[in-house]
């Protein structure tokens, strides 16, 4: 059985002739031997076509179907002029990309495909003797079309929607955290720094820029005047701090500072007071990109965690494939294999715990305003993702509808339906955009619909009673849970009524009938007793015979084994007499 080998290149495709993998796979060592030279590595494997590409886009194009897993017309075509028939021909054919055989076999649907270590060293001595095994080919050609295709492929893949920016918002993100790290480290630096001079500042002042536009207004207490308190007073915006800085400096128990080591601290004040402003910066440019890209998650999350989700995800494609119950675990990864570790409880809220929302909500209810604000989530972020018009219209109404839930934790009043929501921002869409909608309904009547519409509400009842756990939690509302258990109680009691009356009326029958029809009964059981007797009877008589058989084998048996016990020990006699 012949092999072929399918070796793609920058310039076209070739196809390879050689021996059978079972005749040369025993022989491992020796093909990694016969790849350094030529002559050799030419017994076992020849060329049997090419087929050069005319253009740098077409080569292009060919690489990009084999990079997804399919194939290109021009690779159909090869294959077909070249390939002999499977039918009459058995062969085999070897490929580089594992993803290839599952597209050629619906060219070829009985071809074997194959790959392994023996075709990977093959492979690997065509591309080192490439060059010369076909005859006119310029190996300056090959580094040029290789060069020039990589650059190409790059550049396809690169190039992306010009609407979506995720990738900015992963970097603005990044470049926030670290800079609210190095802001507070710097800050914590002029804290211990400047308090050796004035260390009552410290309690007076606690934001981190606002205290370095303090330090860089006051410098040196010792020259703190009424000129300086003007500008203090427009940099704090409160005339009583400002007041109470100015006392407080004239009886500080601080050291003198030189004018060197003002100097110092004034240029390091301006450091930490640009990171500040250039933070503010990127903070507004991010939120100028989600309301670009992701305007629904930004307006029901905020565009700092927002901005976090997409970062942790990868991307807002990624982020739309999630379900809601890896979007409530993003960021906490850590945390959640520690738990399965250690079969301890799993966590409830990874990044979402910067929300505000679970931040209101009450300890008994954090699980469950994380579980639906992750469900929200992950339906924004596919209307981001798919939707065709960028609107912020329904993360709007889901931060809504958040709302609604935790009053709905404290009051029990319960919000319209997910569907009705859903359906009251796409008629309002379509009417700004001058469309007439018709609502579908999948239920025919009025009843089907309110049928419809209490086992979802039941439905949403059992999902926010459960935690991510599973685990049921207990509402507050001790007098809807009172109302439930008496309706429950009282229904429970009438079905038991309804069975002992039904089970009395049934028992009063049977008596009754009992009563009108006993002779024909006992008439009956006489006639089933005779009938059983009958068949005892007759099963005893034709066991008789079987019997009897048996007994006689039992007794030809023992006969048989007797009399052989009787030749035996009459030679064992005969030996000890012997001896």
């Amino acid at each position: 059985m012949a092999t072929y080998y399918l070796f793609e290149t920058a310039t076209g495709y070739s196809l390879f002739e050689g021996k059978s993998i079972e005749e040369i796979g025993g022989l491992l060592a020796s093909v990694q031997e016969s790849i350094t030279s030529l002559k050799r590595f030419k017994k076992i494997v020849k060329l049997h076509a090419f087929m050069p590409f005319t253009l740098a886009e077409q080569a292009l194009e060919n690489m990009q179907e084999i990079s997804a897993g399919r194939y290109h017309k021009d690779l159909k075509n090869f294959l077909k002029m070249n390939m002999p028939s499977v039918k009459k021909n058995k062969y085999k054919l070897a490929v580089e990309d594992s993803r290839l055989p599952n597209a050629l076999n619906e060219i070829f649907p009985d071809l074997c495909c194959i790959k392994n270590e023996t075709t990977n060293e093959i492979f690997r001595g065509i591309r080192m003797h490439f060059d010369e095994m076909i005859e006119g080919f310029d190996v300056k050609n090959l580094a040029r079309g290789q060069l020039g295709l990589a650059h190409a492929y790059s550049r396809s893949k690169v190039m992306t929607d010009i609407k979506r920016y995720d990738k900015h918002i992963i970097y603005a993100i990044s470049l926030i955290d670290q800079l609210d790290k190095d802001i507070n480290t710097f800050s914590m630096r002029l804290k211990e720094w400047y308090s050796w001079h004035f260390p009552e500042l410290y309690g007076i002042v606690n934001d981190n820029i606002l205290f370095a536009k303090v330090v860089k207004v006051i410098k040196n207490k010792a020259d703190f005047d009424d000129e300086r308190m003007e500008e203090l007073v427009k940099v704090i915006e409160n005339e009583e701090i400002a007041k109470e800085i100015f006392n407080i400096s004239k009886i500080s128990m601080g050291g003198d500072l030189s004018e060197l080591d003002s100097l110092q601290i004034s240029l390091f004040t301006d450091k930490v007071i640009s990171l500040g402003a250039y933070r503010a910066d990127l903070a507004n440019y991010l939120k100028q990109r989600m309301d670009e890209v992701a305007p629904n998650l930004s307006a029901l999350i905020g565009e700092i965690v927002g901005a976090r989700l997409i970062s942790q995800a990868g991307s807002l494609t990624n982020l739309a494939k999630y379900p809601a119950s890896t979007v409530q675990i993003l960021g906490a990864e850590k945390a959640l294999f520690r738990a399965l570790k250690t079969r301890g409880n799993t966590p409830k809220y990874g990044i979402l715990y910067h929300s505000s929302f679970i931040g209101r909500a009450g300890m008994n209810d954090k699980g469950r305003i994380s579980r639906f604000l992750a469900n929200k989530c992950s339906l924004a972020s596919r209307i981001d993702a798919f939707f065709p018009t960028p609107t912020d219209a329904f993360g709007i109404r889901m931060n809504e509808q958040v709302e609604e839930r935790l009053k709905y934790f404290i009051n029990g009043e319960r919000g319209p339906s997910n569907e009705d929501v859903m359906h009251e921002v796409l008629e309002k869409l379509q009417l700004e955009q001058g469309k007439t909608v018709k609502r579908k309904r999948k239920a025919s009547s009025d009843n089907d619909i309110k049928t419809m519409k209490k086992k979802g509400l039941e439905a949403a009842d059992e999902d926010s009673e459960e935690d991510f756990d599973g685990k049921k939690i207990v509402k507050k509302d001790k007098k809807r849970s009172k109302s439930r258990d008496e309706s429950e109680e009282s229904g429970k009691l009438k079905k038991k009524n309804n069975i002992r009356e039904s089970s009395e009326e049934s028992g009063r029958a049977k008596k009754k009938s009992k009563a009108r029809e006993p002779s024909e009964d006992s008439g009956k059981d006489k006639k089933k007793d005779k009938k059983k007797h009958k068949v005892v009877e007759d099963s005893e008589e034709s066991e008789k015979p079987k019997k009897a058989k048996k007994d006689k084998k039992k007794k030809a048996k023992r006969e048989e084994s007797s009399e052989s016990e009787k030749i035996q020990k009459k030679k064992k006699k005969s030996k000890r007499n012997k001896e």
